[in-house]
């Protein structure tokens, strides 16, 4: 009389078993890239790392994530192309070479739009950074999240930059990307547009001078060694973000694309944390390895900001006046929400 209920309790574990077994059949073998540029031993590097785990214990080992590093797999603007063509999986890289693929991006590189790392986080993540990412779909990328480049600093080997007038004459290498090429040639200097992997040996040899660029990424590429002066700026807040080819995409199955949202979002929140804990731990090493270091004094941040009025009216008319007007209004929003 008891094997029906013998034979319904192991029925019920067995589809209990058949449930997850189920879900493992949504995630296929997969060798997926995901390229960057700084090398291993940095921000970027960790934070893909964790990426990496986080995808292969959700999905059992079959998605198997290989952090590739050091720009091995080319520029920014290299991997962009790899990924809208198909050919490489993911990337972490700047959003101001971008520019180029989705003008709004170029949004995100208004000199001092921010005044700290988490009025960023409020408009980055909230609707105008939503809206603005999702462009990327349209021409083969699909945006996941925005991690933390961080505020970019000057660094040269000619003199200190205390004012304006200090950085007449320095050849300075900046991105490929229109805004920092007008906003550095306002400024005075002979702004030079260059890859970042070609970046430390332009600077050893002498063909750049300077050049400008978060604490972290200052101190994991040893640019100390071949630049004595820091100038503490903050003139711009410089974000990443994680890039997917839609092509490859496209072939996932939604419970694959999830986990890729839900690795993403969680190396997010950890990159974000260790960047900031290291920026403050890289000045002072930076300071330590005999950089020469000076603050640009408020004052002087204004003179900088005056004169790049026109390059701030620039940028609205090359993202749309909606779109600077919606990035305004966040920033207001989010500023006042911390008062």
């Amino acid at each position: 009389m008891r094997l029906p209920y013998v034979f319904a309790g192991l029925l019920a574990a067995m589809l209990a078993v058949g449930g997850p077994a189920q879900a493992a059949d949504d995630f296929k073998p997969r060798l997926v890239r995901f390229g960057f540029g700084l090398v291993d031993d940095s921000n970027q590097g960790r934070a893909a790392r964790l990426f990496a785990k986080e995808v292969e214990q959700a999905t059992g080992g079959k998605m198997r994530v290989r952090a590739i590093g050091n720009a091995s797999l080319g520029s920014d603007t290299q991997m962009q192309q790899a990924l809208i063509g198909g050919a490489q999986e993911i990337m972490v890289g700047s959003t101001a070479t971008l520019v180029g693929i989705v003008p709004e991006m170029a949004v995100w590189d208004t000199p001092f739009l921010f005044n700290t790392a988490e009025e960023a986080d409020v408009v980055l993540d909230g609707p105008v950074g939503e809206k603005i990412k999702a462009k990327l779909e349209a021409k083969g990328m699909v945006g996941l999240v925005y991690w933390e480049n961080g505020f970019r600093n000057l660094t040269n080997s000619k003199r200190p930059v205390e004012k304006l007038e200090d950085l007449g004459g320095v050849k300075l290498r900046v991105m490929q990307n229109n805004v920092f090429i007008d906003s550095f040639k306002t400024l005075g200097a002979n702004a030079v547009p260059l890859p970042f992997s070609e970046l430390f040996t332009a600077l050893e040899t002498r063909a750049v001078d300077g050049q400008e660029n978060p604490f972290n990424t200052v101190l994991s590429s040893k640019f100390y060694e071949v630049q004595k002066y820091l100038t503490v700026s903050n003139h711009v807040y410089s974000p990443w973000i994680v890039t997917v080819s839609k092509k490859w995409w496209d072939t996932l199955s939604p419970a694959e694309q999830k986990v890729l949202k839900d690795a993403a979002i969680k190396s997010r929140d950890a990159e974000r944390q260790d960047t900031r804990q290291e920026a403050v731990k890289a000045l002072a090493d930076l300071k330590a390895k005999g950089m020469q270091v000076n603050t640009l004094q408020p004052a002087e941040v204004d003179r900088m900001r005056e004169r790049l009025a026109s390059v701030n009216a620039g940028i609205a008319k090359s993202v749309g006046q909606e779109t600077w007007n919606e990035v305004e209004a966040a920033v207001a929003q989010a500023r006042a929400a911390r008062k």
